[in-house]
Protein backbone atom coordinates (compact mmCIF):
# COMPACT_ATOMS: atom_id res chain seq x y z
CA UNK A 1 0.00 0.00 0.00
CA UNK A 2 1.47 3.33 -0.94
CA UNK A 3 2.06 5.37 1.94
CA UNK A 4 0.09 9.04 1.81
CA UNK A 5 2.49 11.81 1.12
CA UNK A 6 1.99 14.34 4.47
CA UNK A 7 1.96 18.32 3.69
CA UNK A 8 4.79 19.90 4.61
CA UNK A 9 4.30 22.54 7.09
CA UNK A 10 4.46 26.03 5.63
CA UNK A 11 3.40 27.59 9.24
CA UNK A 12 6.79 28.17 10.23
CA UNK A 13 7.47 31.10 7.42
CA UNK A 14 5.79 33.32 10.07
CA UNK A 15 8.53 33.57 12.57
CA UNK A 16 10.91 35.57 9.34
CA UNK A 17 7.63 38.05 9.12
CA UNK A 18 7.63 38.32 12.59
CA UNK A 19 11.33 38.53 13.17
CA UNK A 20 11.20 41.72 10.59
CA UNK A 21 8.22 43.49 12.43
CA UNK A 22 9.95 43.46 15.61
CA UNK A 23 13.36 44.49 14.25
CA UNK A 24 11.30 48.00 12.40
CA UNK A 25 9.70 48.45 15.75
CA UNK A 26 12.71 48.82 17.06
CA UNK A 27 14.31 50.75 14.64
CA UNK A 28 11.03 53.13 15.50
CA UNK A 29 11.30 53.32 19.03
CA UNK A 30 15.46 54.23 18.91
CA UNK A 31 14.31 56.67 16.27
CA UNK A 32 11.59 58.30 18.44
CA UNK A 33 14.11 58.48 21.40
CA UNK A 34 16.93 60.28 19.54
CA UNK A 35 14.40 62.54 18.02
CA UNK A 36 13.33 63.34 21.78
CA UNK A 37 16.91 64.59 22.62
CA UNK A 38 17.53 66.84 19.51
CA UNK A 39 18.10 70.42 20.33
CA UNK A 40 15.08 72.81 19.86
CA UNK A 41 17.17 75.57 18.15
CA UNK A 42 19.32 72.91 15.60
CA UNK A 43 15.99 70.98 14.91
CA UNK A 44 14.48 74.33 13.72
CA UNK A 45 17.49 75.02 11.59
CA UNK A 46 17.23 71.48 10.44
CA UNK A 47 13.53 71.83 9.42
CA UNK A 48 14.17 75.17 7.56
CA UNK A 49 17.21 73.92 5.79
CA UNK A 50 14.90 71.20 4.57
CA UNK A 51 12.24 72.46 3.68
CA UNK A 52 12.16 76.35 3.13
CA UNK A 53 8.86 76.95 2.15
CA UNK A 54 8.41 76.47 5.97
CA UNK A 55 10.32 79.64 6.98
CA UNK A 56 8.36 83.00 7.22
CA UNK A 57 8.91 85.14 4.51
CA UNK A 58 11.85 86.78 4.71
CA UNK A 59 13.51 84.35 6.79
CA UNK A 60 16.78 82.93 5.67
CA UNK A 61 16.45 78.78 5.18
CA UNK A 62 19.84 77.47 7.35
CA UNK A 63 22.48 75.38 6.74
CA UNK A 64 23.12 72.22 8.72
CA UNK A 65 26.70 71.17 7.65
CA UNK A 66 27.44 67.49 8.31
CA UNK A 67 29.98 67.63 11.95
CA UNK A 68 27.26 68.69 13.72
CA UNK A 69 28.22 72.65 13.92
CA UNK A 70 25.95 75.06 12.21
CA UNK A 71 26.62 77.56 9.41
CA UNK A 72 24.10 80.01 9.07
CA UNK A 73 23.70 81.57 5.37
CA UNK A 74 22.96 85.64 5.24
CA UNK A 75 20.42 87.64 3.64
CA UNK A 76 22.25 90.56 2.24
CA UNK A 77 24.12 89.83 -1.17
CA UNK A 78 28.10 90.42 -1.02
CA UNK A 79 27.81 91.33 3.16
CA UNK A 80 28.06 95.18 2.35
CA UNK A 81 24.82 96.19 4.60
CA UNK A 82 23.20 95.11 7.88
CA UNK A 83 21.20 92.34 8.34
CA UNK A 84 17.62 92.66 9.70
CA UNK A 85 18.38 90.39 12.22
CA UNK A 86 15.69 88.39 11.36
CA UNK A 87 15.26 84.59 10.68
CA UNK A 88 16.35 82.04 13.12
CA UNK A 89 17.45 84.99 15.70
CA UNK A 90 14.18 86.76 15.31
CA UNK A 91 12.63 83.60 17.15
CA UNK A 92 15.15 83.86 19.74
CA UNK A 93 15.06 85.96 23.74
CA UNK A 94 18.12 88.47 22.55
CA UNK A 95 18.69 88.64 26.64
CA UNK A 96 18.90 84.98 26.59
CA UNK A 97 22.69 84.46 27.39
CA UNK A 98 22.03 81.13 26.25
CA UNK A 99 21.23 81.41 22.94
CA UNK A 100 23.45 84.67 22.83
CA UNK A 101 25.76 82.73 20.88
CA UNK A 102 22.96 82.11 17.90
CA UNK A 103 22.19 85.47 17.92
CA UNK A 104 25.55 86.77 17.66
CA UNK A 105 26.14 84.42 14.76
CA UNK A 106 23.06 85.86 12.60
CA UNK A 107 24.43 89.20 12.99
CA UNK A 108 27.61 88.03 11.85
CA UNK A 109 26.17 86.08 8.94
CA UNK A 110 23.67 89.43 8.29
CA UNK A 111 26.39 91.33 7.08
CA UNK A 112 28.57 88.60 5.36
CA UNK A 113 31.58 87.79 8.25
CA UNK A 114 32.98 84.30 6.86
CA UNK A 115 34.43 81.83 9.29
CA UNK A 116 34.06 83.55 12.62
CA UNK A 117 33.52 80.75 15.35
CA UNK A 118 30.75 80.93 17.62
CA UNK A 119 30.62 78.70 20.42
CA UNK A 120 28.20 78.28 24.07
CA UNK A 121 30.18 76.69 26.50
CA UNK A 122 29.70 76.74 30.50
CA UNK A 123 28.32 80.23 31.59
CA UNK A 124 30.57 81.89 28.93
CA UNK A 125 30.51 82.63 25.18
CA UNK A 126 33.38 82.72 22.99
CA UNK A 127 33.48 83.98 19.62
CA UNK A 128 36.64 84.10 17.44
CA UNK A 129 37.10 86.20 14.17
CA UNK A 130 39.88 86.31 12.03
CA UNK A 131 42.77 88.80 12.14
CA UNK A 132 41.60 89.99 8.75
CA UNK A 133 37.56 91.10 10.08
CA UNK A 134 39.10 94.16 11.72
CA UNK A 135 42.85 95.06 10.69
CA UNK A 136 45.05 95.48 7.26
CA UNK A 137 48.34 93.58 7.57
CA UNK A 138 50.85 95.00 9.92
CA UNK A 139 48.03 97.67 11.04
CA UNK A 140 46.46 98.38 14.59
CA UNK A 141 43.93 100.55 12.98
CA UNK A 142 40.24 99.28 12.14
CA UNK A 143 39.42 98.91 8.91
CA UNK A 144 35.71 100.14 7.86
CA UNK A 145 34.68 96.92 7.50
CA UNK A 146 35.72 96.29 11.18
CA UNK A 147 34.02 98.96 12.43
CA UNK A 148 30.34 97.29 10.63
CA UNK A 149 31.38 94.10 12.58
CA UNK A 150 31.86 95.70 16.33
CA UNK A 151 28.79 97.88 15.18
CA UNK A 152 26.63 94.86 14.47
CA UNK A 153 28.01 92.20 17.39
CA UNK A 154 27.33 95.53 19.52
CA UNK A 155 24.28 95.23 18.41
CA UNK A 156 23.95 91.53 19.33
CA UNK A 157 24.70 91.74 22.61
CA UNK A 158 23.32 94.94 23.85
CA UNK A 159 19.73 92.95 24.91
CA UNK A 160 21.66 90.83 27.31
CA UNK A 161 24.29 93.34 29.20
CA UNK A 162 23.24 92.95 32.16
CA UNK A 163 23.30 89.25 31.52
CA UNK A 164 26.91 89.47 30.87
CA UNK A 165 29.39 89.92 33.64
CA UNK A 166 32.86 90.32 31.69
CA UNK A 167 33.67 90.97 28.01
CA UNK A 168 37.69 89.95 27.98
CA UNK A 169 38.72 90.86 24.24
CA UNK A 170 42.22 88.90 23.57
CA UNK A 171 44.73 89.59 20.14
CA UNK A 172 47.04 87.67 18.88
CA UNK A 173 49.67 87.71 16.39
CA UNK A 174 52.21 85.52 14.32
CA UNK A 175 55.30 86.27 14.79
CA UNK A 176 56.58 89.55 13.88
CA UNK A 177 59.37 89.43 10.77
CA UNK A 178 60.75 92.85 10.44
CA UNK A 179 63.54 93.09 7.96
CA UNK A 180 63.83 89.08 8.39
CA UNK A 181 63.99 88.87 12.14
CA UNK A 182 61.64 88.36 14.52
CA UNK A 183 60.89 91.72 16.24
CA UNK A 184 59.26 90.94 20.10
CA UNK A 185 58.71 94.24 20.61
CA UNK A 186 56.34 95.08 16.99
CA UNK A 187 54.43 91.79 17.83
CA UNK A 188 54.05 92.65 21.34
CA UNK A 189 52.79 96.08 20.72
CA UNK A 190 50.50 95.23 17.91
CA UNK A 191 48.75 93.00 19.86
CA UNK A 192 48.35 95.02 22.65
CA UNK A 193 46.70 98.07 20.38
CA UNK A 194 44.53 95.76 18.25
CA UNK A 195 43.39 94.80 21.57
CA UNK A 196 42.82 97.86 22.47
CA UNK A 197 41.39 99.40 19.57
CA UNK A 198 38.66 96.70 20.05
CA UNK A 199 38.31 97.42 23.27
CA UNK A 200 37.68 101.03 22.88
CA UNK A 201 35.26 100.72 19.97
CA UNK A 202 32.75 98.13 21.99
CA UNK A 203 33.01 100.90 25.27
CA UNK A 204 32.47 103.78 22.06
CA UNK A 205 28.75 102.22 21.64
CA UNK A 206 27.35 102.46 25.06
CA UNK A 207 26.24 98.89 25.35
CA UNK A 208 28.38 97.69 28.39
CA UNK A 209 29.44 99.04 31.40
CA UNK A 210 33.16 99.80 30.66
CA UNK A 211 34.43 98.54 33.55
CA UNK A 212 33.57 95.33 32.64
CA UNK A 213 35.86 95.44 29.86
CA UNK A 214 38.95 93.94 29.79
CA UNK A 215 41.81 93.58 26.41
CA UNK A 216 44.53 91.31 26.70
CA UNK A 217 47.48 91.23 24.49
CA UNK A 218 48.91 87.41 24.00
CA UNK A 219 51.36 88.60 20.91
CA UNK A 220 52.44 84.73 19.71
CA UNK A 221 51.88 83.10 22.62
CA UNK A 222 49.30 81.23 22.17
CA UNK A 223 49.25 79.71 19.22
CA UNK A 224 46.72 77.42 17.46
CA UNK A 225 48.73 76.45 14.34
CA UNK A 226 52.25 76.36 12.98
CA UNK A 227 53.98 79.63 12.80
CA UNK A 228 56.28 78.01 10.24
CA UNK A 229 53.38 78.14 7.50
CA UNK A 230 51.71 80.78 5.94
CA UNK A 231 48.42 79.51 6.78
CA UNK A 232 49.73 78.73 10.25
CA UNK A 233 50.27 82.41 10.44
CA UNK A 234 46.76 83.49 9.12
CA UNK A 235 45.37 81.00 11.50
CA UNK A 236 47.45 82.56 14.50
CA UNK A 237 46.32 86.05 13.88
CA UNK A 238 43.08 86.34 15.48
CA UNK A 239 41.01 88.66 18.03
CA UNK A 240 39.40 86.37 20.39
CA UNK A 241 36.09 87.74 22.56
CA UNK A 242 35.18 86.11 25.41
CA UNK A 243 31.79 86.73 27.39
CA UNK A 244 31.93 86.11 30.83
CA UNK A 245 27.94 85.10 32.30
CA UNK A 246 26.93 87.47 35.63
CA UNK A 247 27.79 85.33 38.37
CA UNK A 248 30.11 83.38 36.64
CA UNK A 249 33.12 81.89 38.24
CA UNK A 250 36.51 83.08 35.86
CA UNK A 251 39.16 80.69 34.80
CA UNK A 252 42.54 80.48 33.55
CA UNK A 253 42.48 80.40 30.03
CA UNK A 254 44.22 77.02 29.98
CA UNK A 255 41.15 76.06 31.29
CA UNK A 256 38.81 78.17 28.63
CA UNK A 257 41.37 76.81 25.83
CA UNK A 258 41.16 73.07 27.47
CA UNK A 259 37.26 73.13 27.17
CA UNK A 260 36.76 74.73 23.42
CA UNK A 261 39.33 71.73 22.58
CA UNK A 262 37.51 68.96 24.11
CA UNK A 263 35.07 68.97 21.67
CA UNK A 264 32.57 68.91 24.11
CA UNK A 265 30.52 71.99 22.91
CA UNK A 266 30.08 70.95 19.44
CA UNK A 267 26.31 71.02 19.48
CA UNK A 268 26.64 74.54 20.32
CA UNK A 269 28.86 75.48 18.01
CA UNK A 270 27.89 78.16 14.86
CA UNK A 271 30.78 78.55 12.25
CA UNK A 272 29.56 82.22 10.25
CA UNK A 273 29.45 81.34 6.07
CA UNK A 274 28.78 84.88 5.55
CA UNK A 275 25.66 83.68 2.44
CA UNK A 276 22.64 82.17 2.10
CA UNK A 277 22.89 78.69 0.71
CA UNK A 278 21.10 79.94 -2.10
CA UNK A 279 24.27 81.62 -3.17
CA UNK A 280 26.55 79.14 -2.58
CA UNK A 281 24.86 76.44 -5.16
CA UNK A 282 24.92 79.42 -7.84
CA UNK A 283 28.98 79.71 -7.66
Amino acid sequence: MKKKSRPTDGGGNWMDTYGDMVTLLMTFFIMLYSMSNVDANKWNVFVKSISPQQAVEGEQADKVTANTKIGVGDSPAGGETFGSNEGTAGALDPSDPNTLYLTIANKLNDIGVKDATVIRGDDYTYITFKDSTFFGGGSSILTQQGQMVLTSFCQAIAPAAEEIGQVNIMAHTAKADVNGESNVRVDRILSAVRGAEVSIYIQGQNVIAPEKLVNISYGEYRPVADNATAEGRAKNRRVEILLLDTGAKEKGMDEYYSDLESGAYESTTVVTVGRSAAQNENE
